[in-house]
């Protein structure tokens, strides 16, 4: 039997931007269903051991899992908020149904908005031995080892030296596991310098300008090649290093799990400053598809301080469009959130994401 919910809001994903709205919603009394396939909230705070770096209020100095806490206990807590666990959504429909598969089976939940908060896959890469196993994307090894206390293997080759990759060499090490490099295509390491430096001081060869060029094993990762790039992005023959590790990490990036606002029937773009495809939505995290908002990484890749904030203003402006909010509250609010993410978005690492917003932002009308 089908069983029939109902929510004045309900908020697809409970990581921090799903978590963050959907508090944010509940806390103008908007009643509000969480839904995520997962059996704690907190999303990819749940494996970040390590503390975030940013802006001293917005939790700065404190470690991803501690958030994570704070905002399970949080949920759990408020009378507005429906935790629905272990629950993938697997459709929305313009009767304002969300279709839902549950350990008990198919649930429809009737919902007045819904917010997309679904995050991000992470990006595989193409290379000979990438179906060996062996092969992991960054995101997989901190699961293994940050929430499960699993070391995926002895000797780890890290593709990508952006923050994530940086760190999850690191916490490699912590955990006795031997990182052989980190490889880079680019000629500059992609993450904060203080990262890299808290590596190489482990004696952690960072290598600017190269790339995998095989893994190699019979029925999983016994080695890997790798080689020096020249300046068209090609492998320069004779310069490969054969490397005897047995995994191969990728931390080449993430690309936003928007399927279900697809489905959904919202305006999407191809957007690489965004990390791909990206749905359409305005400055108040509304989609073309009436009542759909966005907040986090499906909105764009960005970090998880960002996400939080992305997160209060949808919940902010869903709670607003059902007449919870009065004009004067939601404009002071509006204008402190924004000015919040403007704030988190200046200086040079943020001129990438100004520049994929404005080709959402610029003669688009979104939800009317």
């Amino acid at each position: 039997m089908i069983a029939v919910l109902i929510a004045e809001l309900a908020v697809v994903g409970a990581g921090p931007a799903g978590v963050s709205g959907a508090l944010e919603a509940a806390s103008h009394g908007v009643r509000v269903a969480l839904v995520d396939r997962g059996d704690r909230t907190g999303g990819q705070l749940l494996k970040q051991t390590h503390k975030f770096f940013g802006w001293h209020r917005k939790s700065a100095g404190t470690r991803g899992i501690l958030i994570a806490r704070q905002f399970e206990g949080e949920v759990r807590s408020d009378p507005n908020v429906t935790f629905l666990s272990g629950t993938e959504a697997l459709g929305y429909y313009d009767d304002g149904v969300l279709l839902l598969e549950s350990p008990g089976g198919i649930d429809r939940l009737h919902c007045d908005r819904l917010l997309v908060a679904t995050g991000a896959s992470e990006r595989m890469l193409v290379f000979p031995g990438n179906d060996l196993p062996g092969v992991y994307g960054a995101g997989a090894v901190q699961t293994l080892m940050n929430v499960h206390g699993v070391r995926p293997g002895r000797s780890v080759l890290m593709i990508g030296s952006g923050n994530i990759g940086l760190i999850v060499s690191y916490q490699l090490a912590q955990a006795g596991v031997e990182v052989a490099a980190v490889v880079e295509a680019l000629p500059a390491i992609g993450g904060y310098a203080v990262h890299a430096s808290k590596i190489r001081r482990l004696g952690i060869p960072i290598l600017t300008r190269h790339t995998i060029k095989e893994a190699y094993g019979k029925d999983q990762v016994e080695g890997a090649v790798i080689w020096e790039l020249d300046g068209k992005w090609v492998g320069i023959p004779g310069t490969e290093r054969d490397l005897d590790v047995d995994v191969v990490c990728l931390a080449t990036g993430l690309t936003p799990l928007a399927e279900i606002l697809w489905q959904a029937g919202a305006e999407i773009k191809y957007i690489p400053e965004l990390g791909g495809f990206v749905p359409l939505y305005n400055q108040d995290m509304e989609t073309t598809a009436k009542g759909v908002f966005v907040a986090g990484d499906v909105a764009g890749i960005e970090e998880a301080s960002t996400a939080m904030a992305a997160g209060r203003l949808a919940g902010l402006c869903a709670a607003r469009s059902l007449g919870k909010v009065a004009d004067g509250e939601f404009k002071d609010l509006h204008e402190s959130i924004s000015t919040e993410l403007a704030e988190l978005r200046a200086g040079p690492t943020g001129e990438k994401i100004l520049k994929g917003l404005a080709q959402i932002w610029s003669g688009t009308e979104v939800g009317a």
